[in-house]
């Protein structure tokens, strides 16, 4: 299995993948929408108080998204070390990782 990378070689977000299809479903991930809300700005450094709450708000975004599930499975694999995922930080990511193996 081929691991894709953007420029700064970290996992791709979902939010600049092509949509999932599930049994012929389109599933859009939210994140489509405001990709740095997910990942973090491109070009400036944010506070700590900045950075939780973007996250926050990412995490909220995520709550209701079509393609979570997806996603998890998606970050579970690719081991991001960036950005929220399904909702969750990648430290969280890395702690239900470590729980569920």
């Amino acid at each position: 299995m081929t691991r894709k990378f953007n420029r700064v070689n970290r996992p791709v977000h979902p939010s600049v993948k092509a949509p999932w299809r599930v049994q012929g479903e389109t599933l859009l991930p939210e994140c489509v929408y405001d990709p740095e809300l997910h990942t973090g700005p491109i070009d400036t450094i944010e506070s700590a108080e900045q950075r939780a709450a973007r996250e926050e708000v990412a995490r909220d975004v995520c709550a209701s998204c079509p393609a979570r599930q997806l996603c998890e499975l998606y970050a579970l694999r690719v081991r991001p070390t960036s950005g929220i995922w399904a909702g969750r930080a990648t430290a969280e990511l890395a702690e239900y990782r470590a729980e569920v193996a």
